[in-house]
C-alpha cells in the first residue's frame, strides 16, 4: 500500500480526521481526537515507508515474532504501539488494513460510552 491508499483507508473510518499536530512531517489520524495511526512523510519520501499503529500488547508480541517488518513503536510506547515497515514488502495489504482496523478498534475500546455513542449517530 502507498501512503495515499493508507490515507484513504484511514479517512474512510467513521469519526476520523487527519492533521499534523507535532510538525509538518508527521501525518496523524485520529478518531474523535484520539490517535490511532501516524506516518512520517519524510520516511515515505526517502523510500522507507512505515506507519505506527496501536495494538493489544499480547497481539503485538505475536506480530513481532511472526513478521520482521513489525517492530516496537518508533518514538511511541513500545508496549502499546507497533511500527510497520512497509518498504520491506513483507506485509500484504490485507494485513495492513486489518492492523489499521485493530488500532482504530483499540482506541474506540478505550473511549467513554458517550464518545462511542457519537460514532453510532
Amino acid at each position: 500500500m502507498n501512503i495515499e491508499q493508507i490515507r484513504e483507508y484511514c479517512l474512510s473510518k467513521k469519526g476520523t480526521t487527519e492533521d499534523f499536530p507535532f510538525d509538518n512531517d508527521t501525518l496523524v489520524f485520529k478518531v474523535l481526537g484520539k490517535m490511532f495511526a501516524l506516518a512520517s512523510l519524510k520516511w515515505w519520501e526517502r523510500g522507507e515507508a512505515a506507519i505506527n499503529l496501536k495494538a493489544d500488547p499480547e497481539y503485538s508480541e505475536e506480530l513481532r515474532a511472526e513478521y520482521n517488518s513489525i517492530r516496537p513503536g518508533y518514538h511511541m510506547s513500545k508496549k502499546h504501539w507497533n511500527t510497520l515497515y512497509l518498504h520491506q514488502g513483507e506485509l500484504p495489504s490485507t494485513l495492513i488494513k486489518a492492523l489499521i482496523d485493530h488500532s482504530y478498534d483499540m482506541v474506540i475500546k478505550g473511549m467513554t460510552k458517550k464518545m462511542k455513542e457519537t460514532l453510532l449517530e
